[in-house]
């Protein structure tokens, strides 16, 4: 076991940890006495001495059980900075079982304190038996409910039970599929992060599939691909007359979400104003339409998607960093195609099935030479690309396998001599995915290069599927 002190640094070797509890107050004898006391029942202890230090710790870990007093600040003792802090902890983990301590205990302060999503209440100086039974009885609990609905998402995934296609059999994608299985059947919020085409929006749908909203809808939004002008619109809603075109009263997307999950797609590209009503949205759950003054509440899991590297977005001012942390409870990063060769196989039959029933095409597989050339070849598009190459090799493969010359990918897409029969889309698309790779999948440099907007071109990877 290993006993942890945020403050001091220190870590004190022990018996085999059977759960891990988090312990905040601000007084040290008080954190020591706890440690104490639980350390000799095989307990991981970890202390903190502020609300902002409970916070950090719950962002770095997952514990099994919060032992929280109540109050901070010198001289309070009327319970109500640990009471707003109840709710923040119910934001990041609404299943946590969290036990609230206090030396000015009485009956409306743990009817308050059970109202906040507070388990038990357990007054100071406590009687040390009880404490450690509570903390092992919610602790089991903790632990019972999590390997519930660990087993519940696996034979879910196994049967396929509103799963969408997920295939990762490669070494690089089993920390994403452990981190989907952990964090899917949470209500915490999700930044998933990857190159174009590698799969974000899959992520999501797995996610909000393997969640307790499941049945619940899940509204996908392309941030990247609203105008500044319509976002707020788009987003929140509005009402008749808010604005010229507004001639009915329209429901925002995070209405539509209510119950269920927000999937925002390119969150990088929502703009600085709009940012900071979108903050206020996932720290309250209350939003107004344009053009209206009433408030409206709402119950939505947010989950996150970008290309962009939001840490350094925030630190050269484009992106909010309060609003990084809200979004960031849990991130989940998918590597590019090019990292994860493995699965290209398994994925070129998954999309040559599927577009063989939708075209008719009596095609059974690939040629050695044409896997060969998918195996080598770089993938900037990834996933999506690999997919949009698959369905044109189908359409243009007259065989019973697809021929290398049926890919049009490596050193023979784009050729001089290719152009005279390539439509104008084709070429457009061709030049975007030479500038993409060019710019290294950087969607602002390669938008500059073009000579087009970032919302411009988030809508033409769209439309050719790069």
């Amino acid at each position: 076991m290993m006993v942890r002190n945020r403050e001091k640094g220190i870590a004190i070797a022990g018996p085999e940890a059977n759960c891990r509890v988090l312990v905040a107050d601000d007084q040290p004898h008080i954190l020591a006495a706890v440690e104490l006391l639980l350390r000799p029942e095989g307990m991981e202890v970890e202390c903190v001495r502020s609300p902002q230090m409970l916070l950090e710790a719950l962002g770095d870990g997952e514990f099994d059980v919060l032992l929280m007093d109540l109050n901070y600040a010198r001289d309070t003792t009327s319970g109500r900075e640990g009471l707003d802090l109840l709710e923040r902890i119910r934001e990041i983990d609404a299943q946590l079982p969290v036990i609230v301590m206090t030396a000015w205990a009485n009956i409306d302060l743990a009817v308050e304190s059970i109202k906040r999503g507070a388990r038990d209440f357990i007054q100071k100086p406590w009687d040390n038996e009880r404490m450690v039974a509570v903390v092992k009885v919610y602790a089991e609990l903790r632990r019972a409910l999590r390997r519930a609905r660990q087993l519940e998402m696996e034979n879910r995934m196994l049967r396929g039970e509103g799963m969408p296609d997920f295939i990762a059999g490669a070494p690089s994608m089993q920390p994403v599929l452990e981190l989907i299985a952990q964090v899917g059947p949470s209500d915490a919020n999700v930044l998933i992060t990857g190159e174009h085409g590698t799969g974000k929006e899959i992520v999501a749908k797995l996610l909000h599939a393997s969640s307790p909203r499941a049945r619940m809808p899940l509204v996908a939004v392309n941030a990247g691909g609203l105008p500044e002008g319509t976002f707020e619109s788009e987003i929140f809603g509005h009402v008749k007359g808010a604005f010229t075109d507004a001639r009915a009263d329209r429901v925002g997307r995070f209405e539509l979400a209510h119950g269920g999950t927000m999937f925002l797609d390119e969150i990088a590209n929502v703009p600085l104003r709009q940012q900071a009503k979108l903050l206020r949205v996932l720290e309250t759950g209350e939003l107004e339409r344009v053009g209206s003054s009433h408030t409206r509440s709402v119950d939505v899991r947010v989950l996150c998607a970008t290309n962009a590297d939001l840490h350094a977005e925030a630190k050269s001012g484009g992106f909010r960093e309060d609003l990084l942390f809200r979004i960031n409870t849990i991130e989940i990063h998918l590597p590019p195609l090019r990292e994860r060769r493995e699965d290209i196989p398994a994925l070129a039959m998954h999309f040559l099935n599927r577009n063989r029933a939708r075209y008719r095409r009596q095609v059974s597989g690939f040629s050695t030479a044409a896997m060969e050339q998918m195996l080598q070849y770089g993938w900037p598009g990834n996933v999506r690309e690999l997919e949009h190459a698959v369905e044109r090799a189908l359409l243009l493969c007259r065989d019973e396998e697809i021929q290398s010359a049926h890919l049009s990918v490596g050193a023979q897409r784009g050729s001089a001599t290719s152009f005279e029969s390539m439509s104008i889309e084709d070429v457009e698309a061709v030049l975007i995915r030479k500038v993409m790779r060019r710019c290294e999948g950087n969607v602002t440099r390669a938008a500059e290069s073009l000579g087009i907007s970032r919302a411009a071109l988030y809508r033409r990877i769209e439309k050719y599927g790069l």
